[in-house]
């Protein structure tokens, strides 16, 4: 089986656990993430826009949005890293693409904490997303200029094992889910 196969058959049943999850999930789901992103008022970050069965860190954005910059993810083109523009819980969303809602207005800035949607996560810091790579990328672009938290906001239920990664796929330093936050040293 290839590492393409591999990946596919791991967001096929990732996806599934997810879905259930979704389906199932009760309030406070972000409770971790606020007490994570605390730690760090007013420091400039970028959430996400949840789209399908992705755990929302809406709750968790607004509240730091309180305290200092927020974005949200927008696709410049295909293969390319993304930029983050400006949001608050009162911004005026536009589509933008694959379904994610993004500012109607660019005001782009770089974070230095990035709140990173998945498919599925491991112990190890292993995150599987989608396949398009824009999070390796902007990761990789951010993490060259400056030191960037990655944290990866998921569902319990998207724990995996044996993940197929490459070298390519930029680690995350901490997951957190509704459950518990995991940290993950930098040995």
């Amino acid at each position: 089986m290839t590492l393409t196969d591999q990946k596919a058959a791991a967001r096929k049943a990732a996806f599934a656990r997810r879905k259930e999850a979704f389906a199932t999930a009760g309030p406070g789901q972000s409770a971790h993430l606020s007490e994570i992103l605390a730690g760090y008022r007013g420091v400039p970050l970028a959430g996400y826009m949840p789209i399908r069965t992705e755990i929302s860190p809406l709750p968790a954005m607004a509240e730091a949005a309180a305290y200092g910059p927020v974005g949200v993810p927008v696709i410049q083109a295909e293969a390319t890293p993304l930029e983050f523009s400006r949001w608050d819980p009162d911004s005026t969303l536009k589509d933008g693409p694959f379904g994610a809602k993004v500012p109607e207005v660019d005001d782009y800035f770089d974070p230095e904490i990035v709140i990173v949607p998945l498919v599925a996560f491991d112990l190890l810091g292993g995150r599987l997303g989608y396949g398009g790579g824009f999070y390796d990328r902007t990761l990789e672009r951010l993490r060259a200029r400056r030191a960037t938290l990655a944290i990866g906001f998921a569902f319990e239920a998207q724990q995996a094992e044996g993940l197929p990664l490459e070298e390519t796929d930029q680690p995350l330093d901490m997951i957190v889910t509704e459950r518990r936050i995991i940290e993950f040293s930098k040995a």
